[in-house]
């Protein structure tokens, strides 16, 4: 990554402020499937997340979601969520991407409509 993009941009990676705050006071807590790492801060309060890629909060998973934002005291690295049976793994924000919904009748599905069932009437001015 080019320097300048390092110095003035937060959307692609961290920046240096967080790069050299990570490395000075962070302490490495974890990482999830995606390869985002998981800081706290040593004997403080802070706690940050590492993108590993884009930077989207939707790629967070819930048991690190619930660890940053203080809901439980240890990390799921040191003290796994009990998974249930109906769990889906966690997906990210695909709004705007190829792989995004779209509901039939939508030009990215093809863009044509299910023929009108009747229950249709269809306002005339008089």
């Amino acid at each position: 990554m080019g320097l300048l993009a390092r110095t003035f941009t937060w959307w692609n990676n961290q920046t240096w402020g967080t790069w050299l705050f990570t490395k000075r006071r962070g302490e490495l807590v974890g990482q999830d499937a995606d390869g985002n790492q998981y800081y706290r801060e040593r004997n403080g309060w802070k706690r940050w997340v590492i993108y590993n890629g884009d930077v989207e909060a939707s790629r967070v998973p819930p048991e690190w979601h619930a660890w940053l934002h203080h809901t439980v005291d240890a990390p799921p690295s040191e003290k796994p969520p009990v998974v249930k049976p109906w769990e889906k793994p966690n997906q990210p924000n695909l709004t705007g991407t190829p792989a995004a919904y779209a509901p039939p009748g939508a030009l990215q599905a093809g863009g044509v409509r299910a023929p009108a069932t009747g229950d249709y009437e269809a306002w005339r001015p008089e």
